[in-house]
């Protein structure tokens, strides 16, 4: 497997690809890389400034401008391919790594609420090629491929046929976009790997070595979800010495899931350690995953624009963990998950009582609750003006 990223930033001085103050011997931070905010963001901290809510302007403020993902997905290829050099030139001016996500899988998510992709195999490969050129191979990059991808295949909704033809293409696609992005010289590629809360460690790591995890980086555990850092962290260190147990021919379903008890699978962690690598999302877990109140909803989906969550840890490379090689922010937060019905009719969102913002706009009220419900906190201090 690939060496840890703390370490490839940490020795690549003589790459001149990084600043000089990123050496062996005293490696600076790392510093990820903040796209432009949406100007709905910017109209709601205008809003909030106007309305002399000054401290909820500066959480606001602090919140979209830390470092988060750039999502490439439901542009053609020229467009997608412009943007993503535009974000690579940007983030080496200013001495930062971008994240990218790649999104644009052929029956993405389902055709639920993040519904789309390209239309067929040739197309995703043409655009995942787009993808390449774009990023390039001058600048550090990291790239979190295929949100739910693996996790929720065309064979988990019904949308295959008894052969499995379309889950076959999933895997043949994954790991083209693997293979067409990995080698570009300091990027990073991360299949995503759901989250602790979904699939189980033993039906996790087959699915990933189907998908050439081995020739990526690692995974990405928790994207746009909401379950605590330490839950997330465990789930990637057992994921990952699942992965080595089964590359030494040993059947993951032998391998300790999350639902056991720790200290039994500490004991097998240590005879058994892994070598993949993995990062995490901390973008909207500050206070970990909602519990939908009991007998309320047929279908509570506690995924979607969950009432009460606050932002998480800030983007780090500095975990602690040489497999796990960074907190992000993959999500970015104040951007609605969906059109949450809960199992009912709509138009409105049952918990909430409005019709919540479809995927990927900007929803106020919920950028909010995460602004005032940060954990830690943001800074409160009165904002500058944003231009």
């Amino acid at each position: 497997m690939r060496r840890s990223f703390i370490a490839v930033l940490a020795l690549a001085l003589a790459s001149a690809l990084l600043p000089a103050a990123w050496s062996a011997t005293a490696p600076a931070p790392v510093r990820f890389h903040t796209p432009a905010a949406s100007p709905a963001a910017h109209a709601q901290y205008r809003e909030l400034l106007r309305q002399d809510e000054r401290s909820d302007a500066a959480g606001l403020l602090a919140m979209i401008r830390t470092p988060h993902a750039v999502w490439l997905g439901d542009e053609g290829a020229a467009q997608t391919e412009a943007e993503a050099r535009d974000v690579v030139r940007a983030a080496a001016r200013e001495g930062s790594v971008p994240v990218f996500v790649v999104y644009d899988v052929p029956g993405r998510d389902c055709s639920h609420y993040s519904g789309g992709g390209l239309g067929s195999t040739a197309e995703y490969r043409a655009w995942i090629d787009a993808v390449a050129r774009g990023i390039g191979g001058r600048h550090r990059a990291l790239v979190v491929l295929e949100p739910d991808g693996l996790a929720l295949l065309p064979s988990d909704c019904g949308q295959d046929d008894a052969a499995g033809t379309k889950t076959a293409a999933r895997y043949a696609e994954l790991g083209y976009a693997v293979d067409a992005l990995e080698p570009l010289a300091g990027v990073r590629v991360y299949l995503d790997a759901g989250h602790p809360g979904w699939h189980s460690v033993n039906s996790l790591v087959p699915r990933l070595i189907r998908a050439g995890v081995e020739r990526a980086t690692g995974f990405a555990v928790n994207v746009s979800n909401y379950h605590t850092d330490d839950a997330v962290a465990w789930y990637g260190r057992l994921v990952a010495s699942c992965l080595a147990y089964a590359a030494g021919g040993g059947d993951p379903a032998a391998c300790p899931n999350q639902q056991g008890p720790r200290e039994t699978a500490r004991t097998w962690l240590a005879q058994h350690p892994g070598a993949t690598h993995f990062v995490t999302d901390s973008s909207r877990n500050g206070r970990g995953p909602w519990t939908p109140p009991a007998g309320t909803y047929t279908d509570p989906q506690d995924w979607c624009n969950p009432p009460g969550r606050g932002a998480g840890a800030r983007p780090t490379a500095a975990t602690g963990d040489p497999l796990h090689d960074a907190r992000l922010w993959i999500k970015t937060p104040g951007e609605s998950d969906g059109l949450c019905l809960r199992g009912a009719a709509g138009p409105l969102d049952p918990e909430r009582q409005t019709v919540d913002p479809r995927a990927g706009e900007w929803f106020p009220a919920q950028a909010l609750e995460l602004v005032r419900l940060a954990e830690p906190a943001f800074p409160q201090a009165a904002p500058a003006v944003l231009r």
